[in-house]
């Protein structure tokens, strides 16, 4: 069995890629589904900065995920071949212990990753897509995603995409408390993002979602303003920044209402901080004179610098990663091989069963306790023989190979008899 994960990230591929291949929410199950006509068994792990299919197969099936991710988000075959990554076995195993851990993330360290890996299976599994080999990887990664932030600073003071977000918006206002913010949304995302202007000191905030009453809540809890989505062009002409945070999976801002509002702004400029995938906001706005849009790759300069403070912390989570990678490896390359030590034993006791039973045939004068003796040696003598090879194939060195070996040798895959 192969373990396969086929994917893009925020290193490989675009904001406007990646957004083509976000799927949350009733369109995750939706892809789940489909992803059944592609392979037997996947994991879809999707967030704003990555979407990976994991499964396991007898062959790699590359080729069949790569299709999947086409034929679903509508991209041509060669798009996605120029931005997708796949790795197989170990590889997997490494890659998902480093993205449950924080480390493989834009902001390195951040904790909201590890929800969406345990969200991840939890999807599959209501989807039926599993595998207990699947089950065991995922479960393992979050374990070893807790267990590295237990062991390490990595995530001590970590920044976020919504902590990082209200950086950008200290870049582009200096004097921030005294910044207009909008914040569109009213999810996990938009949650983080109000909370931290406001603790940043930012009095005047906005909270605008497509629920009011979400908004609302949010707002109280906070001690902020509220308005109905349907005023959303209206509140664009009070405020200097909009941050946008929602799942719509359409624009929510264009460049007509843009327009609109700029008209009553007497030149002052709008700052867009457009974190959602897909974006909420329509890149042609950023040709709008007086108006800067920024989307969630820009915010890579405060990624860079998240990373340079935690490259000592870095280090040390990706020695605890090699450890479980080789813990986990070792597991699997016994699932791999204990079919084969399975047979081999099974073929060697009825090997000896039938010896010890022509021996004894031959010697009808023994008595109970020598028939007894002859029965405990023939077992030591198996034993034995077998100790070998079963350490060997346990070990997973190279276990693979030598379950082949073995059953070539031994006949184990029916081609001789015993």
């Amino acid at each position: 069995m192969n373990l396969l994960v086929v994917g893009v990230n925020y290193r490989t591929a675009p904001v406007e890629i990646r957004e083509r291949l976000a799927w949350s929410g009733e369109r995750l199950n939706g892809a789940l589904e489909k992803l059944s006509g592609y392979v037997t068994h996947g994991v879809i792990l999707s967030t704003c900065n990555r979407t990976e299919v994991y499964t396991v197969a007898e062959k790699a099936t590359g080729s069949r995920v790569a299709n999947f991710l086409s034929d679903i988000s509508g991209l041509p075959h060669f798009v996605v071949a120029s931005y997708r990554y796949d790795f197989q076995q170990r590889e997997v195993v490494r890659h998902l212990f480093r993205v449950a851990s924080g480390v493989d993330s834009m902001i390195v360290g951040e904790t909201q990753i590890l929800g969406q890996v345990r969200q991840a299976l939890d999807r599959a599994k209501l989807a039926g897509a599993t595998t207990p080999p699947l089950v065991r990887l995922f479960q393992r990664a979050v374990k070893v995603g807790r267990s590295v932030r237990q062991a390490t600073d990595i995530s001590r003071n970590a920044a976020s995409v919504s902590s990082a977000s209200v950086d950008l918006v200290g870049r582009l206002m200096p004097d921030i408390a005294a910044a207009g913010v909008l914040v569109v949304g009213a999810g996990k995302i938009a949650q983080r993002v109000a909370k931290t202007l406001a603790d940043r000191g930012v009095s005047r905030i906005t909270i605008i979602n497509r629920t009011f009453q979400r908004a609302a809540e949010l707002s109280a809890a906070l001690g902020v303003a509220a308005r109905p989505f349907e005023e959303l062009g209206e509140a664009l002409v009070s405020a200097d920044v909009v941050i946008t945070a929602t799942g719509a999976a359409e624009y929510l801002v264009g460049g007509p209402m843009v327009k609109e509002a700029l008209k009553q702004r007497k030149q002052r400029p709008l700052y867009f901080i457009d974190i959602a995938v897909p974006r909420n906001i329509d890149p042609e706005v950023a040709k709008i004179k007086g108006v800067s849009l920024h989307d969630i790759d820009d915010l890579r300069s405060i990624a860079e610098a998240n990373l340079q403070a935690r490259e000592r912390e870095v280090v040390k989570v990706e020695k605890i990663i090699e450890g479980e990678v080789s813990k986990f490896m070792a597991w699997w390359d016994a699932q791999e091989v204990l079919p084969t030590l399975t047979a081999l034993r099974s073929k060697a006791e009825s090997i000896r069963r039938a010896e010890l039973a022509r021996a004894l045939g031959k010697l009808p004068d023994l008595s109970e306790a020598q028939r007894s003796s002859l029965e405990a040696m023939s077992c030591a003598i198996v034993n034995k023989l077998l100790h070998q090879p079963t350490i060997v194939l346990k070990q997973g060195r190279d276990g693979t190979s030598y379950a082949w070996a073995i059953q070539e040798l031994f006949g184990l895959d029916g081609k001789s008899g015993a």
